[in-house]
């Protein structure tokens, strides 16, 4: 009740909003003239959530006042001529939205009654409402009286996601505007607090947007601080906050020291010293990451205890129990029990172990394409023994059932979309070439020629003189006509130890394509490159498309080994690496040096949703010794180590993606285009997209920078903005802390660029190589995670072998059924959106998340611009024109659509890096 009447902004940019605004505050200087502080008003109105909601889109503003009209008259009669000037008491009141959890166990049933049943003896949910004003009395800010929250122990029972609750404040007339408010939870269990309104001041309703675990002072004595939704620049506190926001960043650093607790908020940083688990044996070591040996971005602290065998190496805490995040930063319930979170869970510890107990010996490898085939068609028998009660457990619907009167299961694949348009797509060296698009002609390696051979490739004029349409090799370069997918550098370093381990053999490949006149590439060559100290002579080895059968086997290998390199450095550098692990000490420094009330920490926040929490897990199952990754990708035990290797050529400069399209070659800068470059292939698909969501954050960012730093010294002088940026490059990424590529923050466009790299990241650029991961990877031929055999030569002893079976040579070279239906369960899950997802030009509590009305009004153009986006990405699509994106067998280009339903969609751009 009422909840909804208070979607009220407290100012807009429309006319009538400044009106009202203006009246209002006609009237406070009114009646402080008249040392009379109260609005007199009639009876308190109680608005419809939608009626709220559209009085905000026309931008109508009506203030609510919350006093009686026998308060207003007992402030009249007070103020009689001549009589001290004592200030009036009155009320107001605040609503406030708890969310709860839906599904309740037996325990915490318990407890919630228990917490009913102490309210009577007062153990209940104390406020206090802080103003921005300085008590000259006290010398501290104005505070109301405490006051308590209403009907807990009446509402207990209630079974609604979110249940509001009441509280009347008695404050003095010459309180002031609140600004903040304490909460001091008195119960045996924390709660969720959405939002607090309150209702009573001439300014009309002041909102909070706390979205925070309130949790119980005996664990965590003290008071939560929240702060009224009206952003303030560090310089601009007005005195009554001041104090309250110095305690709120240090309550939030901690001090560095001890474990931390699951219902903890400090946020601070550490190495991955985690990954490995020395106590279970030398196969579990691994090297930690970041310092000088292994430069690496910081991660989340945790302050777990080191190992019993190495001290350097943090003790890990094994699934399912819960790794260390902030407690605010842990996935909501509706997250955990939605595919992306619940469906990770069920695969990694339920799923996984079915399928190694299911495959047998006998049937470890792929006999004919029709066994991949049956995975969608048929399904995976499993062996369930006692364990069917697991497929209760288990939430991935519809994937897997029991058969009938038996201890067996069926788990079943959806098709993935890469066959929906033509089965055999993948053969096609246009579909092999249109999923690689990447940087431009002639390959040079890096490495140190003493140590990896010659920089020089082996690849050579006579190798693709005949492929380029007439034209000369010179030709051809300078019309920006050959373009390299270079892995040589990334891989070369590693083979020798990848090609040891067992069942894993890889090469460093490098392959070049030919633009045509149509506007698409073809592949016209592939290098091959072993360690010069390899058991083959030839340590370079060149490929072109087939001529005959044995050489279309051959070359079918060879694209093979070139996707199997482009995967594993898809997920090690530019998904986890460039976009989940690069962000996390943005995010911790943010949290750690941005106030809540900070309009930078309120721009970036829900571009920070659920990443630690993710990055977590991640650490825990996925990329660990033995986790998912390592089992499922070429370079195994080493894929985190060549991780790292790629981290020292990281650079921030140049990760927005006009920055990163120069730099690969595939645009030029040209200041008469609308985005400041030309794309050198105009039917790039994740380009042409991308820039234009690129160029609607920007502006975004432009107008909300603009708007709080008119001038160059205010983000100069701003000591929370500079802490923020310090503390992200000096502790989050020490180890290229002296790079002097860094960029400055001194200017409202060093700040724009910054933060809408940082939003880039974070949405469409993790949304482009995370969602299309079971689409195009879930058919294993397509886009194989590892590889198992190198491309045979004469002079090998199988050779003979491949001459008499290469479609069995060539499966035997693909992953095992184990290893790629364990791989197909996991990026099936990876690519999930969840119902709960947030996605771009979406907010939570969008019309109360910011107390400016000219931001909000920005914020509503920004979402709108993001809608046109799609239709025109639709448009492109349908497009035959674009061969990159539209024609027979070819997939539309979706992953940068900004919308999506829940599920495995290939489209879709959330907000944030929580999946």
């Amino acid at each position: 009740m009422g909840a909804f009447s208070i979607f009220e902004r407290s100012s807009s940019s429309s006319s009538s909003s400044k009106v009202l605004l203006n009246q209002s505050t006609f009237w406070q200087n009114k009646l402080l003239q008249q040392k009379k502080f109260l609005v007199p008003v009639q009876q308190r109105r109680v608005h419809s959530r939608k009626a709220g909601a559209a009085g905000v889109r026309r931008g109508i503003n009506n203030p609510v006042a919350a006093l009686s009209e026998d308060l207003v008259k007992g402030a009249a009669s007070s103020a009689v001529p001549g009589a001290a000037e004592k200030p009036v008491k009155f009320k107001v009141r605040a609503v406030l939205t708890v969310r709860k959890n839906i599904k309740e166990d037996f325990k915490e049933t318990l407890v919630n009654q228990f917490d009913a049943l102490t309210e009577k003896i007062g153990r209940n949910v104390v406020l206090e409402l802080v103003g921005t004003e300085v008590d000259p009395r006290t010398k501290g800010p104005k505070k109301s009286r405490e006051a308590v929250l209403k009907d807990w122990s009446k509402k207990s029972n209630v079974k609604a996601e979110r249940v509001h609750y009441t509280a009347e404040f008695l404050v003095d007339s010459n309180f002031g505007t609140p600004g903040a408010i304490t909460v001091a939870n008195k119960h045996q269990k924390e709660f969720f607090l959405e939002t607090i309104t309150i209702e009573g001041f001439a300014c009309g309703p002041v909102h909070f947007q706390c979205n925070s675990w309130v949790q119980s002072t005996k664990d965590h004595p003290g008071k939560r601080i929240f702060f009224a939704n009206q952003p303030y620049l560090p310089s601009e506190t007005p005195a009554g906050l001041r104090a309250l926001r110095e305690k709120e960043l240090k309550d939030i650093r901690g001090t560095g020291k001890g474990v931390r607790k699951l219902s903890d908020r400090i946020y601070d940083y550490d190495v991955y010293n985690d990954l490995g688990n020395p106590d279970r044996g030398s196969e579990f070591v691994r090297p930690s990451l970041g310092g000088e040996q292994r430069p690496y971005p910081r991660r989340c602290r945790t302050g777990r205890l080191p190992t019993d065998t190495d001290m350097h190496a943090e003790s890990r805490i094994e699934k399912p129990l819960p790794i260390y995040v902030p407690r605010d930063e842990q996935f909501e319930e509706s997250k955990q029990d939605a595919f992306s979170a619940g469906r990770l869970q069920g695969v990694l510890h339920n799923l996984i172990p079915l399928l190694k107990a299911s495959i047998s010996a006998r049937n470890q490898d792929f006999s004919g394409f029709a066994d991949i085939d049956s995975l969608y068609s048929e399904g995976l028998l499993l062996n369930l023994g006692l364990k069917d009660g697991l497929l209760k457990k288990l939430p991935l619907p519809n994937v897997v059932s029991k058969i009938q009167e038996s201890s067996q299961g069926l788990l079943k694949y959806n098709s993935p979309k890469i066959l929906s348009r033509d089965k055999f797509a993948w053969l096609r060296d246009d579909e092999f070439a249109r999923q690689a698009l990447a940087g431009a002609f002639p390959p040079v390696s890096n490495l140190d020629p003493k140590i990896y051979g010659p920089q020089e490739s082996a690849l050579k004029e006579e190798h693709i003189i005949g492929q380029l349409d007439g034209m000369s090799v010179q030709q051809a370069l300078e019309e920006n006509k050959l373009y390299v997918l270079d892995f040589h550098d990334i891989y070369l370093p590693f083979l020798d130890r990848i090609n040891a381990l067992d069942g894993r053999k890889s090469y460093a490949t490098r392959t070049i394509f030919f633009l045509n006149s149509l506007g698409t590439l073809k592949p016209i060559a592939i290098e091959l490159s072993l360690p010069p100290s390899g058991p083959s002579p030839r340590s370079k080895r060149v490929l072109t498309p087939a001529a005959d059968a044995t050489s279309n086997w051959l070359w079918q290998l060879a694209k093979a080994h070139v996707c199997s390199n482009d995967a594993g450095v898809h997920q090690l550098v530019n998904h986890w690496l460039r976009t989940h692990a690069c962000m996390e000490p943005f995010i911790l420094a943010a949290h750690r040096q941005l106030s809540a009330m900070h309009p930078i920490y309120k721009l970036l926040d829900p571009h920070m949703r659920y990443t630690l929490e993710i990055n977590a897990l991640a650490r825990q199952n996925l990329i660990n010794a033995d986790g998912v990754i390592e089992s499922c990708f070429t370079p195994g035990r080493y894929c985190m180590e060549m991780s790292a290797a790629a981290y020292k050529n990281w650079r921030f400069d140049k990760e927005g993606l006009p920055a990163d399209l120069i730099r690969r070659g595939m645009a030029v800068p040209d200041p008469t285009q609308p985005h400041g470059l030309k794309l050198l292939i105009e039917d790039y698909p994740y380009a042409a997209d991308g820039l234009l969501i690129w160029s609607a954050i920007e502006d975004w960012v432009r107008t909300y920078v603009n708007h709080y730093y008119p001038n160059s010294s205010q983000i100069c002088d701003d000591k929370e903005l500079q802490s923020w940026y310090a503390e992200s490059i000096n502790t989050g990424h020490a180890d290229l802390r002296h790079e002097s590529w860094w960029p400055t923050l001194s200017n409202g466009d060093d700040l724009v660029s910054i933060l809408t790299t940082i939003i880039w990241l974070a949405s469409a650029q993790h949304a482009a190589l995370n969602f299309g991961q079971y689409p195009y990877g879930g058919y294993v031929p397509n886009r194989p995670p590892l590889m198992r055999r190198l491309v045979p030569d004469e002079n090998d002893p199988e050779y003979t072998s491949f001459l008499a079976g290469p479609h069995k040579y060539f499966l035997l070279a693909l992953p095992s059924v184990l290893q790629a239906t364990k791989y197909m369960a996991v990026v099936d899950t990876l690519s999930t959106h969840s119902p709960d997802e947030e996605y771009l030009g979406e907010r939570q509590q969008p019309w109360i998340w910011s107390g400016d009305g000219e931001i909000t009004e920005a914020f509503f153009e920004f979402s709108a611009e993001i809608g046109r986006i799609e239709k025109e990405i639709e448009k492109r699509n349908s497009d035959p024109s674009r061969r990159n994106r539209c024609g027979a067998g070819v997939l539309p280009y979706e992953l940068l659509v900004p919308s999506s339903e829940p599920g495995v969609t290939c489209k879709g751009v959330p907000n944030s890096v929580s999946i």
